[in-house]
C-alpha cells in the first residue's frame, strides 16, 4: 500500500503563488511518474502537470509558464508552484504517482486533494 500525503492549499488573491507538495510512502519500490490534477465544481478531471522518471515534463497549456512541477526522488516528494494564479485555476488539486511494488506490482495512488482557491 502507496500513502500520499499533501500540503499547500489555500486561499490566494489573483497573481498570487502557492506551493503544493505531496509526499509518497510505503510499500514503494521504485516510482515512475509523478504529478498533479485538478478538478473544479462540475467539471471533469484534468491534468495539470507531470513528470516522469528520466523524461521531460508535461503541462496542461493553460499553466504553461505559471507552473513548475518537480519532484524529489530522494525524498519521494512532488512539489506545484503555482505563480500568477488566475481564478481560473480554483480546483482541488490532487496528486497522482505510479510506479512498482517490493513486489514489483504496478501501483497508481491518488492523493486525499487539497483545495485551491483563487479569488478575484
Amino acid at each position: 500500500q502507496v500513502q500520499l500525503v499533501e500540503s499547500g492549499g489555500g486561499l490566494v488573491q489573483a497573481g498570487g503563488s502557492l506551493r503544493l507538495s505531496c509526499a509518497a510512502s510505503g510499500n514503494i519500490r521504485s516510482i515512475n511518474s509523478m504529478g498533479w490534477y485538478r478538478q473544479a465544481p462540475g467539471k471533469q478531471r484534468e491534468l495539470v502537470a507531470v513528470v516522469p522518471s528520466g523524461g521531460s515534463t508535461n503541462y496542461a497549456d493553460s499553466v504553461k509558464g505559471r507552473f513548475t512541477v518537480s519532484r524529489d526522488n530522494a525524498k519521494n516528494t512532488v512539489y506545484l508552484q503555482m505563480n500568477s494564479l488566475k481564478p481560473e485555476d480554483t480546483a482541488v488539486y490532487y496528486c497522482n504517482v505510479e510506479g512498482r511494488t517490493r513486489r514489483d506490482t504496478f501501483f497508481e495512488s491518488w492523493g486525499q486533494g487539497t483545495q485551491v482557491t483563487v479569488s478575484s
